[in-house]
């Protein structure tokens, strides 16, 4: 019998929906005849915590410790404690017999967030419906517990991470030995009860960790830490997003008193062969793409050729286990585009594997997840998408591909509609003309809601400088063309590239009034610059005219770099400005405004016609 491995989501990722990567491995795993259970450690902490026994626990805790943060939230404790449980049912489930009961006045406590509401209500709620208000009121509750928590509690809290501020930038290891080494808090001990309740229900081998984001180093530490002291039988190995990016440097030993394997890029190939290892299959010089620990040494065995597993040839991934049930639906922000991040239930799903056009400069470029470009077909994608559903019940899907292919998406839409496969999707694409109106047209028909892509840097000197391969009007023409099929829009802005000036910052904004004012896009997020050292500007500082000055590689995590930029704006001054009409921008109002009233400095008047986008709407 082969060994028994569990794969753990740590605390925290997203709320309404599970995180892939273990579903992925899984679905791999059990095809090569591993025995694999997943957990997602995240969503049983969340739904443990907001219960009405855990928050009368946390404010007992704060009286405790004498902290007084947030008096409203104090002044009504009893409220939220007799409350949560039905807000926690409503988010799962969106009653409409409940929605009534949420949105009385003097059904739910007003806190410090929901008092900023009530000035506002009947303007923002003017578009909403009665499920959605609810919505929005029941969200604000759970946030303005889990603001409590982090002031008077636990300082690590948050909705989507935990302890991000020491997993970020954490060049040197002491930190997280040291933070590792305090007492457990509150939220911790819930996280390791969940943890050893699931270790006991039967003899695993070994236990996988995914960390996607520095948000989720510190608990999946905290849970090795955990098991080390009370498995010590039991293997550990870590792998995803965050080792993938930012320990490719490795050479810290430290890691290893919680962790006995890390892996880098794709798992498949590196988790096989770690089972095979830990069965006495293989000596560890077969092992691929690990970081492994001897004689106090970091050591990173990679045989040579690896085993590849093709995208092509890869299962469908496995949701057995994960709990469709638990998943909450948020609504934060109003507006329809920029909601879906944390409302609604999405299975997730890679079309292709990397990017097909993996030349952008700020980008990891020069990393397996971007750079090792792979497709497969229409017919495996739909017998993919089919499988998924029978396993959720969840119909939604958002393909989290770094660009989805235009020509697959096609072949996909075509592929849906023949075999009558109803599904409801969203994806990230690059602003390609070939997504014309046509093809738009498709892609609505095959069920696409949405779509996300880079606009950047709204300046064509800048695009080009980029690599990005688009151009403004182009990117006016495409974001048209969807919009013109209700698919709605979000374009990821960016500001402070290396040698951006205030001009172009300025223009730039211009440009995405104008693109919000002519219906182009609906959303968008405004991004500074982070200079990475897997990316071309990274890379080659030099040809960017920039000067990196740090942080000093101490043998952890490498990855964003501190940069001077001694040609360009002073950009971190305009976030402000930018941010403030956005916000009106995506509430489709402030048009009128003139942009220089955003920001509290003097800024360079507009250089662009005021008719710019409509006039490449016309060519």
């Amino acid at each position: 019998m082969s060994i028994k491995t569990l794969l753990i989501t740590p605390p925290f990722t997203q709320l309404n929906t599970a995180y892939p990567a273990t579903a992925y491995i899984k679905g791999f795993l059990d095809s090569k005849n591993v025995q694999t259970t997943q957990m997602d450690l995240s969503i049983e902490l969340f739904t443990t915590v907001f219960t009405k026994q855990f928050i009368d626990a946390i404010f007992k805790q704060a009286a405790m410790l004498g902290n007084k943060e947030l008096p409203l939230v104090w002044e009504q404790k009893q409220d939220y404690i007799d409350k949560v449980d039905a807000v926690m049912d409503y988010l799962r489930v969106q009653e409409v017999t409940a929605a009534y009961q949420i949105v009385h006045k003097d059904f739910l406590p007003h806190g410090h967030r929901r008092i900023k509401l009530d000035k506002d209500l009947s303007t923002e709620f003017g578009k909403l419906g009665i499920l959605d208000k609810a919505k929005h009121i029941a969200t604000l509750f759970v946030e303005e517990l889990g603001d409590f928590i982090n002031a008077n509690v636990d300082e690590f809290f948050s909705f989507t991470r935990y302890a991000e501020q020491i997993g970020r930038a954490a060049s040197s290891f002491d930190e997280l030995d040291e933070c590792l080494q305090f007492e457990t808090t509150l939220i911790e001990d819930e996280m390791l009860y969940l943890l050893d309740d699931k270790l006991q229900q039967d003899a695993y081998d070994l236990v996988c960790f995914t960390v996607p984001f520095p948000g989720n180093l510190f608990s999946a530490l905290r849970c090795a830490q955990f098991i080390k002291q009370n498995y010590p039988t039991v293997k550990i190995a870590m792998g995803g997003g965050y080792c993938n990016t930012e320990l490719r440097r490795l050479s810290d030993p430290r890691i290893f008193n919680f962790v006995d394997f890390i892996t880098l890029d794709d798992g498949e190939g590196p988790l096989l062969r770690i089972t095979e290892f830990i069965e006495n299959k293989i000596g560890e010089k077969r092992l691929e793409r690990t970081y492994i620990c001897k004689n106090n040494k970091v050591v990173f065995t990679d045989k040579k050729p690896n085993t590849i597993f093709h995208h092509k040839n890869l299962p469908a991934p496995s949701y057995l286990g994960l709990p469709t049930e638990k998943y909450l639906s948020f609504l934060d922000v109003m507006n329809p585009m920029h909601r879906m991040w944390s409302d609604g239930k999405w299975n997730k799903l890679t079309i292709s594997h990397g990017c097909y056009w993996k030349k952008c400069s700020f980008c990891d470029v020069t990393l397996d997840y971007i750079g090792n470009y792979q497709n497969t077909t229409a017919d495996d994608l739909v017998n993919k998408i089919e499988k998924i559903i029978s396993e959720t019940g969840i119909t939604g899907f958002h393909f989290v591909d770094e660009a989805a292919p235009p020509k697959m998406l096609r072949a996909l839409a075509n592929k849906l509609i023949e075999r009558k496969v109803y599904i409801t999707w969203w994806t990230n694409i690059r602003f390609e003309k070939t997504f014309n109106a046509e093809l738009c047209a498709l892609l609505s028909k095959s069920g696409c809601i949405a779509v996300t892509g880079g606009l950047e840097v709204a300046s064509d000197r800048l695009l080009e400088k980029m690599k990005k391969g688009v151009d403004i009007g182009q990117v006016a023409r495409v974001t048209k063309a969807f919009s013109d099929q209700n698919i709605m829009v979000h374009a990821y802005l960016m500001f402070g590239f290396p040698t951006e000036t205030e001009q172009e910052t300025i223009d730039s904004l211009e440009v995405v009034r104008q693109l919000f004012y002519n219906n182009c896009i609906q959303s968008a997020f405004w991004h500074q610059f982070a200079c990475t050292s897997h990316s071309p500007v990274g890379k080659n500082p030099d040809e960017f005219q920039i000067k990196i000055i740090g942080p000093e590689f101490k043998g952890f995590a490498e990855n964003d770099l501190y940069h001077e930029d001694p040609t360009g704006a002073e950009h971190h001054l305009f976030s402000e400005g930018l941010n403030l009409a956005l916000n009106n921008y995506l509430n489709h109002k402030g048009f009128e405004i003139p942009l220089h009233e955003y920001f509290n400095f003097k800024v360079p008047k507009i250089t662009l016609k005021s008719n710019l986008i409509a006039n490449c709407l016309k060519e």
